[in-house]
């Protein structure tokens, strides 16, 4: 396949080099050259995928392909495979700086003027050599062609966007808050409900935004309270509780989903926030800018299709005890995976007496339960799915000896040194300090090798729907075709002309197959999916909406 890099070089102009041969181009020439060459369908090399594409779609360019050459830096650097050193070259300590671009600002870089200018051509070559020389090479290319196609979607889903009902967010706020108050000030509601707490602790002057005021009425009330979580306060017993539980949802709502929020993130009738691919240490995403993966249900009734078009919201269910089974090959468990109910499988297959042992016993074993029910049920499933409880306590115990562990295509964990950060200016751990610290590194690695891989099916799954979702539609530009519009770990949601979308349905279960097929080769493992067909977001999943694939 032909490799394209583009380095951006002074004076608004690209440097494309191809193979041996290289040509300049002024910035304004790009899109329409780009444009004729993705008839050959190359791949093309960038710095960093948010500096390039945006403009790229603006002007009714859609690439096929890429390597994001900062993602593969980052992940290469941590990869227990690769050599790092060959990785060193010239302007490599600026790779090794550079952080992620922002759709509202791709064109700067905070580093300095050579990192604007990088040469890309160089940092291929270093990137391709290392994984060539790396005893996981098919493994770490596949990797990093599905994390360079998740930046081109994360882009796409930004330049989209979710379609999103202002009229209909602002009437949700209006009810839930009252009228819009004034910039600074409280929800009319909120100050009702602010009123209703201070009576019910006798605290005239209590802020129950401020954790040490609430504690102290706490406090005085009787209450033995250490910390003001919803689940803490929950359990607690006195009249003022529950208007303060209601206080803290709906003031979390003005905060992060409010009337701000829609001034900033929708835009032409679009939620369009900033994603951040593997923006976590496990490969799972993150966000610049619009709270994409914290997005609560109580505002899903603003995410409305299209007139004649549909969302169909798709969603794989129980995806990381499904990746245990596949990653580390164990049949029984496999077995257990076979249909829609992993769960009730184990149950069918006799290892536990209940669907809820089940559930406890494999998350007991993800995140190292030792206690509890939990903990009570994990050595008799260790003995029913050795190869399985096997490889995720394997990973724990190479973490509590301060090792790295690798996902299944090969990212690598951060080192406990960089886990654990310490002032300089502290006294040394103690020796009980050091154990403990070992063992909370250990339960993060247990849950790395399964959280990671769960993210390169992920992965996997969305970059080959992306295109199976573009070859679906008859001719024009990427919002006028079925197309992504939001990503949350395990969830799609497509927005379709209403037409085709049983057929983008039948894709969305097709790409889990053929994801699950590309890591686990040599083990048949089902990732069925709950999908449903809804016009607005929040009915996605109720009763007779929702279809299994």
């Amino acid at each position: 396949m032909t490799r394209v890099s583009l380095s951006r070089l002074p004076g608004d102009r690209v440097l494309v080099v191809e193979g041996d041969g290289q040509r300049e181009l002024p910035m304004t020439d790009l899109a329409s050259y780009v444009g004729e060459r993705e008839a050959d369908e190359p791949r093309w090399v960038w710095d960093d995928t948010v500096r390039w594409y945006p403009s790229l779609l603006a002007a009714g360019v859609r690439v096929q392909r890429c390597h994001d050459l900062r993602l593969g830096h980052q992940l290469l650097r941590r990869a227990p495979a690769v050599d790092a050193q060959l990785l060193v070259g010239d302007q490599s300590t600026h790779w090794d700086r550079l952080g992620p671009s922002v759709p509202s600002d791709p064109a700067l870089f905070s580093i300095d003027d050579t990192a604007e200018h990088l040469r890309t051509d160089l940092e291929d070559a270093r990137q391709l050599a290392a994984v060539a020389a790396s005893s996981d090479a098919p493994k770490l290319g596949l990797l990093l062609a599905a994390e360079s196609a998740g930046a081109l979607v994360a882009v796409e889903m930004t330049y989209a966007g979710l379609p999103w009902r202002t009229d209909v967010h602002e009437r949700l706020l209006t009810d839930l808050l009252g009228p819009r108050p004034p910039r600074g000030a409280r929800p009319q509601k909120l100050e009702a409900l602010v009123a209703e707490v201070r009576g019910a602790f006798d605290a005239p002057g209590l802020n129950p935004d401020s954790r040490p005021d609430l504690l102290a009425a706490l406090r005085r009330a009787g209450l033995e309270a250490t910390d003001t979580r919803k689940s803490s306060l929950r359990a607690l017993k006195h009249p003022g509780i529950a208007p303060l539980l209601r206080y803290k949802q709906l003031a979390h709502l003005f905060q992060t989903n409010g009337w701000a929020w829609t001034d900033e993130w929708v835009k032409g009738d679009r939620f369009r926030p900033a994603y951040q691919p593997a923006g976590s240490t496990t490969g799972r995403w993150s966000s610049n800018g619009g709270g994409a993966l914290s997005f609560p249900a109580i505002v899903r009734p603003a995410a409305v299709a299209d007139d004649g078009w549909m969302l169909v919201v798709a969603d794989v269910a129980q995806l990381e005890p499904r990746v245990l089974a596949g990653m580390s090959g164990d049949r029984a468990l496999a077995r257990s995976a076979r249909g829609a109910d992993l769960y009730q499988g184990m149950v069918d297959d006799g290892a536990v007496a209940s669907r809820t042992d089940a559930k406890l016993g494999l998350l007991g074993a993800m995140y190292g339960a030792t206690s509890g029910e939990s903990g009570r049920m994990v050595p008799g499933l260790t003995r029913r799915y050795p190869d399985a409880f096997g490889l995720v306590e394997e990973a724990a115990r190479a973490g509590e000896r301060g090792q790295v562990v690798r996902t299944l295509l090969g990212r690598g964990s951060p080192a406990l040194g960089e886990a654990w950060e310490r002032d300089p200016d502290d006294p040394p751990p103690d020796a009980d300090s050091q154990a403990r610290y070992r063992r909370a590194y250990g339960r993060f690695t247990r849950n790395f090798v399964v959280q990671g891989t769960g993210a390169e099916w992920a992965l996997c799954w969305i970059a080959d729907l992306r295109n199976r979702l573009w070859r679906l539609g008859d001719s024009g530009p990427l919002d006028a075709r079925p197309h992504l519009v939001f990503f949350l770990h395990d969830e799609v949601v497509i927005h379709t002309p209403a037409a085709l979308a049983d057929l983008v349905a039948a894709e969305a279960a097709e790409a889990a197959a053929t994801a699950a097929g590309l890591l686990f080769r040599d083990l048949t493992i089902d990732f069925p999916l709950n999908i449903s067909t809804v016009r607005s977001y929040a009915d996605a999943g109720k009763p007779g909406a929702a279809i299994e694939a």
